[in-house]
């Protein structure tokens, strides 16, 4: 996957960036999952969108808890998004409001992306940082909820073969995933840039 195999994700993973890296990325995840919850209640009730909001899955109280843990707690002040990640929420909100096949995308390219790569990440946060084994710092990644992952992500793989969607609609959304594969990218990239190491 692009986004696995970009400069920054690789170099954070590697132990070549600090924790202020790995503090800023959790950030704009911060924005990234905002988007996707905002209005989780409201399509709890939607026949397309409804059947993915599980509370399991969840994922910003986590966030703002490591966040708090990261940065402090007053960790809301200066917090900024990068364009790239502005462009991302905002389409994943765009989505939520107007397109509940291309919501349904997003969710699917987040959740099961931290459910299953997010674990890697996990782990080496707790040893690169020290980091309590699933504690405040990685709780992001820490599903409580789901005790089996694998078999969580065969049932949304079935919830997605059964949404209620035509062929046409069905590539729509499959277009949108790479939408969303690509904004995530762009985010990665950013962080490159950011924090580029010195050749």
């Amino acid at each position: 996957m692009e986004a696995e195999t970009s400069t920054f994700m690789s170099d954070l993973l590697g132990g070549r960036l600090g924790v202020d890296a790995y503090a800023r990325y959790t950030e704009q995840l911060w924005f990234v999952y905002r988007a996707l919850e905002a209005r989780a209640d409201e399509l709890a009730a939607d026949p397309v969108a409804g059947p993915f909001i599980r509370p399991e899955l969840m994922r910003l109280a986590s966030l703002e808890r490591d966040l708090a843990h990261l940065r402090g707690e007053g960790w809301r002040d200066g917090l900024e998004p990068l364009p790239a990640t502005e462009e991302y929420a905002a389409r994943v909100a765009e989505c939520a409001l107007t397109w509940r096949g291309g919501y349904v995308a997003h969710h699917y390219t987040r959740y099961l992306g931290d459910l299953s790569g997010g674990q890697i990440i996990r782990g080496r946060a707790e040893q690169t940082w020290g980091f309590a084994r699933k504690g405040d710092g990685v709780r992001f990644y820490v599903f409580e909820g789901i005790g089996n992952p694998a078999a969580f992500k065969r049932e949304y793989r079935e919830l997605l073969d059964a949404v209620a969607a035509d062929d046409l609609e069905k590539q729509r959304m499959v277009a949108e995933c790479k939408r969303a594969f690509a904004l995530n990218t762009g985010v990665f990239q950013a962080l490159g840039e950011e924090f580029r190491l010195s050749a």
